[in-house]
Protein backbone atom coordinates (compact mmCIF):
# COMPACT_ATOMS: atom_id res chain seq x y z
CA UNK A 1 0.00 0.00 0.00
CA UNK A 2 1.01 3.63 -0.59
CA UNK A 3 1.80 5.09 2.91
CA UNK A 4 -0.04 8.40 1.55
CA UNK A 5 -3.29 6.03 1.84
CA UNK A 6 -2.64 5.67 5.34
CA UNK A 7 -6.12 6.06 7.61
CA UNK A 8 -4.24 5.92 11.20
CA UNK A 9 -0.71 7.35 11.89
CA UNK A 10 0.23 6.20 15.01
CA UNK A 11 3.76 8.00 16.17
CA UNK A 12 7.12 7.15 18.33
CA UNK A 13 7.27 9.68 21.10
CA UNK A 14 11.35 9.62 22.28
CA UNK A 15 13.18 10.56 19.21
CA UNK A 16 10.34 11.22 17.03
CA UNK A 17 8.01 13.73 18.21
CA UNK A 18 9.98 14.98 21.10
CA UNK A 19 13.79 15.99 22.22
CA UNK A 20 13.81 14.47 25.62
CA UNK A 21 17.14 13.18 25.78
CA UNK A 22 18.74 15.89 28.13
CA UNK A 23 16.15 15.73 30.67
CA UNK A 24 16.39 11.54 30.59
CA UNK A 25 20.39 11.67 30.79
CA UNK A 26 20.45 14.43 33.90
CA UNK A 27 17.49 11.95 35.50
CA UNK A 28 19.28 9.02 35.11
CA UNK A 29 22.87 11.08 36.06
CA UNK A 30 20.74 12.15 39.49
CA UNK A 31 19.49 8.88 40.15
CA UNK A 32 22.73 7.31 39.78
CA UNK A 33 24.11 9.64 42.03
CA UNK A 34 21.37 9.09 45.10
CA UNK A 35 22.02 5.45 44.56
CA UNK A 36 25.57 5.58 44.31
CA UNK A 37 27.14 9.16 45.66
CA UNK A 38 30.33 9.82 43.26
CA UNK A 39 29.34 7.59 40.63
CA UNK A 40 30.33 8.90 37.37
CA UNK A 41 27.59 10.87 35.23
CA UNK A 42 26.98 9.53 32.13
CA UNK A 43 27.25 11.65 28.67
CA UNK A 44 24.13 12.61 26.92
CA UNK A 45 25.05 10.82 23.79
CA UNK A 46 25.64 7.61 26.12
CA UNK A 47 22.01 7.64 27.81
CA UNK A 48 20.64 8.58 23.73
CA UNK A 49 21.65 5.30 23.06
CA UNK A 50 19.94 3.73 25.80
CA UNK A 51 16.40 5.26 24.97
CA UNK A 52 13.55 3.47 23.44
CA UNK A 53 12.73 0.01 25.34
CA UNK A 54 11.54 1.55 28.52
CA UNK A 55 12.49 3.30 31.96
CA UNK A 56 13.45 -0.51 33.17
CA UNK A 57 16.22 -0.97 29.95
CA UNK A 58 17.50 2.19 30.48
CA UNK A 59 18.36 2.00 34.37
CA UNK A 60 19.77 -1.42 33.50
CA UNK A 61 21.61 -0.14 30.34
CA UNK A 62 22.72 2.74 32.80
CA UNK A 63 23.32 0.33 35.42
CA UNK A 64 25.82 -2.23 33.75
CA UNK A 65 27.32 0.92 32.16
CA UNK A 66 28.96 2.97 35.26
CA UNK A 67 29.43 -0.57 36.64
CA UNK A 68 26.79 0.07 39.73
CA UNK A 69 25.88 -3.02 41.30
CA UNK A 70 22.48 -2.29 42.51
CA UNK A 71 19.72 -4.01 41.36
CA UNK A 72 17.29 -2.23 38.62
CA UNK A 73 14.14 -2.65 40.66
CA UNK A 74 16.18 -0.13 43.57
CA UNK A 75 17.55 2.31 41.04
CA UNK A 76 13.98 2.31 38.92
CA UNK A 77 11.62 4.37 41.40
CA UNK A 78 14.81 7.06 41.79
CA UNK A 79 14.81 7.36 38.62
CA UNK A 80 11.29 8.25 38.20
CA UNK A 81 11.21 10.82 41.03
CA UNK A 82 14.26 12.46 39.59
CA UNK A 83 12.60 12.38 36.11
CA UNK A 84 8.87 13.60 37.35
CA UNK A 85 10.50 16.50 38.38
CA UNK A 86 12.30 17.77 35.35
CA UNK A 87 9.81 16.07 32.08
CA UNK A 88 9.60 19.66 30.60
CA UNK A 89 12.83 21.39 31.69
CA UNK A 90 14.42 21.55 28.52
CA UNK A 91 12.48 18.45 26.21
CA UNK A 92 11.28 20.17 23.00
CA UNK A 93 9.28 19.32 20.20
CA UNK A 94 10.90 18.71 17.00
CA UNK A 95 11.29 21.34 14.27
CA UNK A 96 8.06 21.09 12.03
CA UNK A 97 5.96 19.22 14.40
CA UNK A 98 2.73 20.65 15.45
CA UNK A 99 2.46 21.86 11.51
CA UNK A 100 2.64 18.41 10.40
CA UNK A 101 0.32 17.18 12.88
CA UNK A 102 -2.54 19.74 11.95
CA UNK A 103 -1.71 18.48 8.29
CA UNK A 104 -2.39 15.03 8.77
CA UNK A 105 -5.33 16.34 10.83
CA UNK A 106 -8.15 14.56 8.55
CA UNK A 107 -6.38 10.81 9.94
CA UNK A 108 -6.76 9.46 12.69
CA UNK A 109 -3.70 10.21 14.97
CA UNK A 110 -1.99 8.04 17.88
CA UNK A 111 1.13 7.87 20.11
CA UNK A 112 2.57 4.72 21.21
CA UNK A 113 5.55 4.72 23.30
CA UNK A 114 7.32 2.45 26.03
CA UNK A 115 7.74 5.61 27.95
CA UNK A 116 5.31 5.37 30.89
CA UNK A 117 1.76 6.44 30.07
CA UNK A 118 1.28 8.97 32.38
CA UNK A 119 4.64 11.04 31.76
CA UNK A 120 3.92 10.94 27.79
CA UNK A 121 0.55 12.85 28.18
CA UNK A 122 2.09 15.25 30.88
CA UNK A 123 5.04 16.00 28.57
CA UNK A 124 2.43 16.06 25.29
CA UNK A 125 -0.14 17.95 27.24
CA UNK A 126 2.38 20.41 28.84
CA UNK A 127 3.83 20.63 25.11
CA UNK A 128 0.49 21.71 24.13
CA UNK A 129 0.20 18.89 21.28
CA UNK A 130 -1.92 16.16 23.35
CA UNK A 131 -5.46 17.16 21.42
CA UNK A 132 -4.14 16.01 18.36
CA UNK A 133 -3.99 12.44 19.19
CA UNK A 134 -7.16 10.30 19.59
CA UNK A 135 -5.10 7.86 22.31
CA UNK A 136 -1.77 8.48 23.69
CA UNK A 137 -0.68 4.60 25.10
CA UNK A 138 2.71 4.45 27.17
CA UNK A 139 4.56 1.51 29.72
CA UNK A 140 2.00 0.44 32.38
CA UNK A 141 -1.12 1.22 30.07
CA UNK A 142 -1.54 -1.98 28.15
CA UNK A 143 -0.31 -5.32 29.02
CA UNK A 144 2.82 -5.62 26.68
CA UNK A 145 5.19 -2.87 25.50
CA UNK A 146 6.23 -2.72 21.89
CA UNK A 147 7.79 -4.84 19.92
CA UNK A 148 5.28 -6.27 20.76
CA UNK A 149 2.48 -5.46 18.23
CA UNK A 150 -0.62 -5.81 20.44
CA UNK A 151 -0.54 -2.03 21.49
CA UNK A 152 -0.27 -1.16 17.73
CA UNK A 153 -3.57 -2.89 16.82
CA UNK A 154 -5.69 -1.99 19.94
CA UNK A 155 -4.78 1.07 18.27
CA UNK A 156 -6.37 0.41 14.92
CA UNK A 157 -9.20 -1.45 15.97
CA UNK A 158 -9.74 1.43 18.40
CA UNK A 159 -9.47 4.03 15.08
CA UNK A 160 -11.87 1.55 13.55
CA UNK A 161 -9.14 1.23 10.63
CA UNK A 162 -7.33 -1.70 8.80
CA UNK A 163 -4.08 -2.98 10.01
CA UNK A 164 -3.22 -2.26 6.50
CA UNK A 165 -4.15 0.88 6.38
CA UNK A 166 -2.23 2.06 9.60
CA UNK A 167 1.68 3.73 9.22
CA UNK A 168 3.95 3.63 12.56
CA UNK A 169 6.24 6.06 12.64
CA UNK A 170 9.61 5.97 14.58
CA UNK A 171 13.49 6.23 14.96
CA UNK A 172 14.19 2.74 15.77
CA UNK A 173 14.36 -0.85 14.62
CA UNK A 174 11.66 -1.37 17.40
CA UNK A 175 9.50 1.00 15.72
CA UNK A 176 9.37 -0.82 12.62
CA UNK A 177 9.42 -4.30 14.53
CA UNK A 178 6.56 -3.32 16.17
CA UNK A 179 4.72 -2.45 12.84
CA UNK A 180 6.23 -5.67 10.61
CA UNK A 181 4.72 -7.60 13.40
CA UNK A 182 1.05 -5.60 13.27
CA UNK A 183 0.93 -5.82 9.68
CA UNK A 184 0.99 -2.22 9.24
CA UNK A 185 3.18 0.07 7.05
CA UNK A 186 6.37 1.82 8.82
CA UNK A 187 8.18 5.37 8.37
CA UNK A 188 11.45 6.07 9.90
CA UNK A 189 12.70 9.46 10.67
CA UNK A 190 16.33 10.06 10.48
CA UNK A 191 17.11 12.11 12.93
CA UNK A 192 16.28 10.31 16.08
CA UNK A 193 18.36 8.37 18.79
CA UNK A 194 18.69 4.99 16.65
CA UNK A 195 18.15 5.13 13.54
CA UNK A 196 21.24 3.12 12.79
CA UNK A 197 19.10 0.19 13.38
CA UNK A 198 17.44 0.75 10.33
CA UNK A 199 20.25 -0.59 8.30
CA UNK A 200 19.41 -4.14 9.59
CA UNK A 201 15.47 -3.73 9.49
CA UNK A 202 15.09 -0.96 7.08
CA UNK A 203 11.29 0.65 7.04
CA UNK A 204 9.18 1.39 4.22
CA UNK A 205 9.34 5.17 4.29
CA UNK A 206 12.10 6.96 5.37
CA UNK A 207 12.27 10.97 5.89
CA UNK A 208 14.35 13.58 7.53
CA UNK A 209 11.54 15.19 9.14
CA UNK A 210 8.36 15.79 10.48
CA UNK A 211 7.78 18.20 7.48
CA UNK A 212 8.71 15.80 4.78
CA UNK A 213 6.61 12.66 6.22
CA UNK A 214 3.75 15.23 6.05
CA UNK A 215 4.29 16.09 2.35
CA UNK A 216 5.00 12.64 1.74
CA UNK A 217 1.41 11.53 2.82
CA UNK A 218 -0.23 14.26 1.43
Amino acid sequence: MNPAAARLVVFDLDGTLIDSSRDLARSVNAALQRVAPGASDLDEDVVRSFIGSGARVLIARSLARTGIGRPVEDVLPVFLEEYGHRLLETTRLYPGATEALDRLGERRLAVLTNKPGDMSRTILEGLGIADRFFRIYGGGDLESRKPDPAGLRRLASEAGVEAGRCLMVGDSAIDVRTGRAAGTLTAGVTYGFDTAGFEGEPPDLVVSSLTELADRLA
